[in-house]
């Protein structure tokens, strides 16, 4: 299959009166055409950041891209231009941002809002790209007479509905949906992933989905990545990671869910909390909270190491080295 995304080395720092805050740290990751790859982790874990970095959203100051290369459809992003960024933005790869609620103009009808990426990015007239904006909703299940209407008119799936009209507009190649159903509920939370597995099914679009639910990764992904504290710590294809995870992160983010084939009393935590960026530990930056930590995870960081295929994991346990 065609690789589409190639992110080699990438670090991100955010420097702020309180200290420099190690955001992404040496990120690598593939994603072919028409896949679909699942991101995972925690609050804080830096998978928000991951996804500005791809789209050069950083803000800067205090954000700042130190290291690493980005390569979408053979050419390295962080070399464009801001202009030439711009031209990527929204017609190449296009982003739904976290809240629905606010990532919307309050001033401005959904029609407009719509028409308005197609205007930047297409050579058509006011009129077509209105067209096009009403085909959009129709295609994300709003009749196109609401074209004419404000934000503070719909609900917050069909707002949600009106951000992925948005980010499809263009027909991108990469769709980055970070928490996409986040602000929602759990019924419609469904019927907007159904609709954004079909669209991206339609148009052959590849998607990164960021998400804290390991069950929407289940229906929706072809590979899984694993962050933890700016780093991805296991990586491989859906299958891989959830029959055989291998860090003990991984393991501790499934034996917090319930699982209806076993009857236990209690769920197993993961313990503590996600480390302060702003000083992050020695070693392996999983070591406090791990229960199989060694003197050697508190020293060295451990190598990525391939499991199987692709399936890869940053971990001294798996090495058999603990």
């Amino acid at each position: 299959m065609a690789e589409l995304l190639e992110v080699r080395d990438l670090f991100i720092r955010y420097e702020t009166v309180d200290g420099v805050v190690e955001a992404v740290n040496g990120i690598s990751l593939k994603l072919d055409k028409s896949s679909t790859l699942g991101l995972v982790g925690e609050t804080g874990a830096g998978k928000t950041t991951l996804a500005k970095g791809i789209m050069r959203l950083v803000p800067n100051p205090p954000g700042k891209i130190t290291k690493g290369e980005i390569i979408f459809n053979g050419k390295d992003i962080l070399k464009l231009s801001e202009a030439d960024m711009r031209k990527v933005r929204g017609k190449e790869i296009s982003m739904i941002f976290q809240d629905p609620m606010t990532s919307l103009n309050p001033v401005m009808t959904v029609g407009e809002q719509i028409a308005e990426v197609i205007s930047i990015h297409e050579k058509v007239s006011s009129k077509g790209a209105m067209e096009k904006a009403k085909e959009m909703l129709e295609m994300v299940g709003i009749p196109a007479e609401r074209a004419e209407e404000y934000p503070h008119q719909f609900s917050g799936g069909m707002k949600q509905r009106v951000i992925i009209a948005i980010a499809l507009a263009c027909n991108p190649s990469l769709l980055i949906a970070d928490e996409p159903t986040t602000a929602l509920d759990v019924t419609i939370q469904a019927q907007v992933l159904d609709m954004m597995k079909k669209l991206k099914d339609k148009l052959n679009t590849s998607m990164i989905l960021i998400t804290h639910d390991l069950g929407v990764v289940t229906q929706t992904c072809d590979y899984v990545a694993i962050m933890y504290a700016g780093e991805i710590v296991e990586y491989g294809s859906l299958r891989d990671v959830f029959k055989n995870p291998q860090h003990p992160y991984t393991n501790g983010l499934f034996g917090s869910i319930p699982s209806l084939a076993e009857d236990v009393d209690r769920l197993k935590p993961i313990k503590g909390l996600m480390p302060d960026p702003t000083n992050l530990p020695k070693g392996c930056k999983f070591n406090p909270r791990c229960e199989y930590a060694e003197e050697i995870c508190r020293c060295q960081s451990p190598e990525t190491t391939e499991v199987k295929g692709i399936h890869v994991v940053k971990c001294f346990k798996a090495q058999g080295l603990v």
